[in-house]
């Protein structure tokens, strides 16, 4: 037996029964804890995502707004798995893992709450920006820095070296329906050279243009890609019921799951679900910590709509444009990009396997630049270097040079293992916390009660050595 097989019999284990558990526990506990947040409280998130911030730093830069956080956390969340990944769920699970990955994305709106409120209370400031996560809430609150580190160390593999080398991956993989032999030519060299040329000069500008690049990339992105499956679902408006049908009938459908529940739609929509959104993983609180809001909650509330935009939004629209074609998914033969393809070419044409050839582009790239800065805040919180930090980002723009040219097998099931044991590191964390994310709920909607823009003080819910005197 390889090393390849040993990881991916880990990998099965880990995310079949251990993550799964965790997950899904820690959704619904903190939806009843919170009294379904995510739901209630919904419209106070996109007021305050929509509010505009041309307040200046320290730095004389301008700050980082609610609205950049979520973009550079969504901008991580949606990656190349809205699309290959669902395909990939549908043809493995069926139509009903469709199901379970909105019910997830509901459940994990109030995991996603809970850790990016504890990253908003725990951040730190330093050269006049905001910088925090799992890693800092698990030194400040907890006392526990190797934890933290350990944490971090998990992030950077994953997502530093690990998610951002397939990303490159695929938007090179992307280009060989239009080019013969393609592997055999310079073109995935010289597309790399350029990918990695692009990602230095954006990570080189700081958090703020990476703000501002994902604020404006994520956004276009994600209307385009949600407009084709409006577009899609009018042109096959007389089958949407009988779709909805087949994705309600399949969910329940327990005989099939008594044939295997690790393949079932119950437990593939749940994978896919989870980690499409991230919700719970720590990942997203790296981002929320870096936003300037006058109380954590706000940004709390905000971060559940990232969660709500990749699932209920984005990866629902690739589920209906699959299930709309007519064209039958099937495990290891026509699955994730090529069943994607031969869908979309099914419902509007040839044209649009170029539409999702962009979208892979814009998808892919989006993440390398948050999953970038998601890694950034944990080598600064092992070691705040400026050297260690220039040498870091070198290491990333060659993994995405290389990540172009090779496949990135063996490190995706690595990548899966670390964000696997990241997510198990994180839960435990927020589940210690979560008495402290309370507390700061129940003190914002005293605030919202009396009608009054909720602001925020550590001492407020007896939380010391804070950035919030």
């Amino acid at each position: 037996m390889g090393i390849n097989d040993i990881l991916t019999k880990i990998n099965d284990v880990m995310y079949t029964y251990i993550l799964i558990i965790m997950l899904v526990g820690a959704g619904v506990y903190f939806t009843i804890r919170t009294r379904v947040v995510q739901l209630r409280l919904l419209k106070d998130g996109v007021k305050s995502m929509l509010e505009r911030s041309d307040e200046v730093g320290e730095d004389g830069k301008k700050k980082v707004s609610s609205f950049q956080a979520l973009m550079i956390s969504t901008a991580s969340r949606v990656g190349t798995g809205n699309i290959a990944g669902i395909a990939t769920a549908i043809a493995a699970g069926g139509p009903g893992a469709v199901f379970w990955m909105w019910l997830m994305a509901v459940l994990g709106g109030a995991s996603a709450f809970v850790e990016s409120t504890l990253a908003q209370i725990y951040k730190v400031k330093k050269d006049g920006q905001f910088r925090g996560g799992p890693s800092y809430y698990m030194e400040k609150a907890l006392g526990k820095r190797w934890m933290g580190v350990l944490f971090s160390i998990l992030l950077i593999i994953c997502f530093a070296y690990g998610f951002n080398g397939l990303q490159s991956y695929n938007m090179s993989s992307a280009m060989e329906y239009y080019i013969t032999n393609y592997t055999e030519t310079r073109v995935p060299m010289i597309l790399g050279l350029i990918l990695a040329v692009l990602t230095g000069l954006i990570i080189w500008g700081g958090v703020h243009r990476i703000g501002f690049i994902t604020s404006v990339i994520v956004p276009i992105m994600a209307c385009f890609y949600i407009l084709i499956g409006i577009v899609t679902m009018i042109l096959h408006v007389t089958e949407l019921p009988g779709v909805f049908a087949v994705i309600f009938k399949n969910a329940f459908d327990f005989r099939a799951m008594a044939g295997g529940m690790a393949g079932s739609a119950v437990v593939i929509g749940i994978k896919r679900g989870l980690f499409s959104n991230e919700a719970g993983m720590g990942s997203a609180p790296n981002a929320s910590a870096s936003a300037e809001v006058d109380h954590p909650v706000t940004q709390g509330l905000v971060q559940v709509i990232s969660v709500f935009i990749d699932t209920l939004l984005i990866c629902s629209s690739t589920a209906m444009m699959l299930l709309v074609s007519g064209v039958q998914g099937e495990s290891g033969v026509l699955d994730g990009i090529p069943y994607v393809q031969a869908a979309i070419s099914a419902n509007v044409g040839k044209w649009g396997i170029h539409f999702i050839t962009f979208s892979i582009f814009a998808f892919a790239f989006s993440s390398v630049i948050g999953n970038y800065y998601y890694a950034e805040s944990n080598i600064l919180f092992i070691k705040d270097s400026k050297v260690l930090l220039n040498i870091f980002r070198v290491t990333c723009c060659i993994v995405v040079f290389f990540g172009a040219q090779a496949d990135f097998t063996l490190v995706w099931n690595i990548a899966d293992i670390t964000m696997g044991a990241m997510a198990i590191v994180n839960i435990i964390a927020i589940f210690l916390l979560s008495g402290i994310a309370m507390k700061a709920l129940k003190n914002y909607e005293a605030q919202r009660k009396t009608g009054r823009k909720p602001t925020f003080k550590g001492e407020d819910i007896g939380v010391k050595d804070t950035v919030w005197k």
